[in-house]
């Protein structure tokens, strides 16, 4: 039975939990694993240069129109195109028309597409996931991959995309589709600015419907990237022991801190003039050096065991100990090591001093 709920505690400990901790974060942001939507971009793209187009409609026909009248009137003096000279003109002016065409659609799509990979995930450079690894070309790994929930989530959504977004283009373009036909009764203008207008309106609204659906997508992206972060208690207390350190180990390095420290201190106790003791459980090591102007300083101090070792010291040393209980708690209470004795203690002090030299001269 024991061995059970051990066994159900483990398997409980090891279930990721708990949100992701900044360094957790931090270091899957460094690898480049951070939540993306390309069809947010995409559908943004879309949108823009569809926008651009009509926005600048007169810019572009008048270019294409060039062009075409260009290339028509070339093709009809097929005979003094394929010279040389002629030739390389023909294709310069083509090449001119096409930037001219291509150059504010393209600049328009660079653009977009860094402004929403920034607001995605902001300045980012990774090499990790360009890195060669073994197990992207692993056949069993592409497998498991292929027909994982993940793949399965995402191709649902595919489908479902596609399904809505063919669903409302017939319902759109079956309801234009009688000012189509009657417009091929009006002239060739006529005729193109109808069929431009219904394109427009079509790409407009499906380019709508995919900046809702990629908003969508995104923050299912956001949720799943959370999700795949999330540690265990175990994770948790792993990563703050190597952050941090081994709470066990720290607690040994300050103990050995303190014993050099108080090894140290008992070194400085055969200098000292006076031991202040209360008297079992404080004692304090005064020095005073006349000379240097200076009030008295603490260069020892301790409760219990400690005191015992300074006064032991002491005994050892010569040097005298007086008992003063109120005067021993104090100073062991508001001075550290090499303090010197704060102004109200200085008449105590003073009288404990003169006590001393008058107890040396005797």
């Amino acid at each position: 039975m024991d061995k059970i709920l051990y066994f159900d505690i483990q398997l409980f400990s090891e279930e990721k939990t708990e949100s992701a901790t900044p360094k957790k974060k931090r270091d899957a942001r460094k690898k480049g694993q951070v939540p993306v939507s390309k069809d947010l971009s995409s559908s943004f793209i879309l949108l823009f240069i569809f926008i651009i187009i009509n926005f600048f409609a007169k810019y572009f026909s008048e270019n294409l129109y060039s062009l075409i009248l260009f290339v028509y009137g070339n093709i009809k003096n097929v005979d003094e195109l394929f010279e040389i000279g002629n030739l390389l003109v023909f294709f310069n002016q083509v090449i001119y028309f096409g930037i001219k065409i291509a150059l504010p659609i393209l600049l328009t799509a660079l653009f977009t597409g860094l402004i929403l990979s920034y607001i995605q995930v902001g300045f980012l450079f990774s090499v990790d996931p360009i890195k060669p690894k073994l197990s992207k070309i692993n056949p069993i790994e592409g497998f498991k991959k292929l027909f994982s929930i993940k793949s399965l989530v995402e191709l649902f959504k595919s489908l479902a995309k596609s399904a809505i977004l063919v669903i409302y283009s017939f319902i759109f373009l079956k309801s234009r589709l009688v000012y189509l036909i009657e417009s091929l009764n009006y002239s060739i203008e006529a005729f193109i600015a109808i069929t431009w207008d219904i394109i427009f309106n079509l790409v407009i609204r499906i380019s709508l419907m995919l900046v809702v659906l990629a908003v969508l997508d995104y923050a299912y992206k956001i949720w799943q990237h959370n999700k795949d972060l999330k540690m265990t208690k175990k994770e948790i207390k792993d990563e703050y022991k190597e952050s941090e350190g081994d709470p066990m180990l720290k607690s040994k390095i300050r103990q050995k801190q303190r014993e050099l420290s108080a090894s140290r201190m008992m070194q400085e106790v055969p200098d000292a003039d006076v031991v202040i003791t209360n008297p079992t459980h404080f004692a304090n090591a005064i020095k005073y050096d006349s000379e240097s102007g200076k009030a008295p300083t603490v260069i020892a101090k301790g409760r219990d065991l400690i005191a015992n070792n300074i006064k032991k010291i002491a005994r050892e040393n010569d040097i005298p100990i007086v008992e003063n209980k109120p005067l021993a708690r104090e100073i062991y209470k508001i001075t550290e090591i090499g303090d010197e004795i704060p102004a109200d203690l200085y008449h105590a002090v003073a009288e404990v001093l003169a006590y001393v030299y008058e107890l040396k001269k005797k």
